[in-house]
């Protein structure tokens, strides 16, 4: 998927995943010529990663 599709599935800006991308603590992606890709499995996997059932869960990651 393209960035903006990835963007729109997580809710994080454009911009956002950039920066991500930069820091090396963002989504896993494939770069191809200066296209940007991410797989749709390893999107879910890293929002599946990400839930939490508690404020205090979402505080001690």
């Amino acid at each position: 998927m393209t960035e903006a599709e990835a963007s729109i599935r997580t809710g994080l800006a454009a911009s956002t995943l950039q920066k991500q991308r930069v820091r090396g603590d963002g989504i896993p992606y494939v770069k191809i010529g200066r296209s940007v890709r991410y797989d749709s499995d390893v999107v879910d996997e890293w929002l599946d990663a990400r839930t939490v059932s508690s404020t205090s869960q979402a505080i001690a990651s």
